[in-house]
């Protein structure tokens, strides 16, 4: 079986709708994408105190129609449901009938993070069967290794001489892949954190896989845990920043803190939000994005020192 592919240029204001529109009208999928056509840096990252765009400038409604529909009276009538009056360029081809389930794995290899820490979907042999092999698949929790924050905290959690005698704290754990490769890579006790319901339970599902010995949570079920040797938070810069206070929390004196998630400009505001707690520099950086590092200074006032 084939299908029809349109692809219509729209606005950032007009996108939503007419993608909307399209699947009214009869189409069988619709997505927005970015007009990489278009030149342009956009930030789409939501984080909390910042205002962030919904959709970029210029986008791309891509949409897959049956092989029979006629196109151009469906486009005209979504942009009519649209209300949008000036007719956009759009352009469409066939697309035939695939694998879909081959094509989508075989877009995802095997990923060498370091000499002997690899990340391997199921459905491959590891490459190096004696390396700490992460079997991990893409799903519904961000974090596949691919991305190059997990990458660059991987390689951290890797070369960190003392990980293998030490308790960590996976903030924001995503698919679980940083608790999961310290657990494999020997610390000891794991604990992975995120505020979603479905990503906890992806975390945990992937701990079973992995056999790693790791507990995953929600954050109100963390309370009452004893501070950690180290923590590990791959985030967004401005949840780093209004989370500083409450992850020294769970941080011992002494203890280290490893945050990534944040672009090489925004290295600075997190460094000094931080300021008070602990020095942190930078220890790697990939593709323009920074990973920190340091470790909680004695403060002789606090509780925990």
């Amino acid at each position: 079986m084939a299908w029809k592919r349109v692809v219509i240029e729209a606005s950032s204001g007009e996108a939503e709708a007419l993608s909307d529109a399209l699947l009214e009208c009869g189409a069988l999928a619709a997505s927005i994408e970015q007009n990489l056509a278009i030149a342009g840096d956009w930030e789409l990252f939501g984080e909390p105190g910042e205002r962030a765009a919904t959709l970029w400038p210029h986008c791309l409604v891509d949409a897959l129609l049956p092989l029979e529909q006629e196109v151009t009276p469906l486009i005209q009538q979504a942009l009519e449901l649209a209300s949008i009056r000036d007719i956009p360029a759009w352009q469409v081809d066939v697309v035939a009938d695939q694998d879909w389930v081959r094509l989508t794995q075989s877009q995802f290899d095997p990923i060498e993070v370091q000499t002997k820490l690899w990340i391997v979907p199921t459905w491959h042999q590891p490459p190096d069967p004696y390396a700490v092999n992460i079997r991990l698949d893409p799903g519904q929790a961000f974090g596949t290794g691919s991305h190059p924050t997990t990458q660059l905290c991987l390689r951290w959690l890797a070369e960190h001489p003392t990980l293998a005698q030490e308790s960590l704290l996976d903030y924001g754990c995503g698919s679980g892949i940083l608790a999961i490769a310290a657990s494999l890579l020997g610390a000891h006790p794991v604990v992975g954190v995120d505020i979603d319901p479905v990503a906890v339970e992806t975390a945990c599902a992937n701990g079973l896989r992995n056999q790693a010995t790791c507990a995953f949570m929600l954050p109100a079920q963390l309370s009452g845990n004893s501070p950690f040797d180290g923590i590990v938070a791959n985030i967004l810069s401005a949840p780093l920043i209004m989370l500083a206070p409450l992850l020294m929390q769970y941080l011992k004196p002494r203890g280290w803190i490893t945050l990534s998630g944040i672009l090489t400009r925004q290295s600075e505001q997190v460094i000094a939000a931080y300021a008070s707690y602990c020095t942190l520099q930078v220890v790697g950086e990939a593709d323009g994005w920074v990973c920190l590092s340091g470790f909680r200074l004695v403060d002789r006032r606090s509780p925990l020192s």
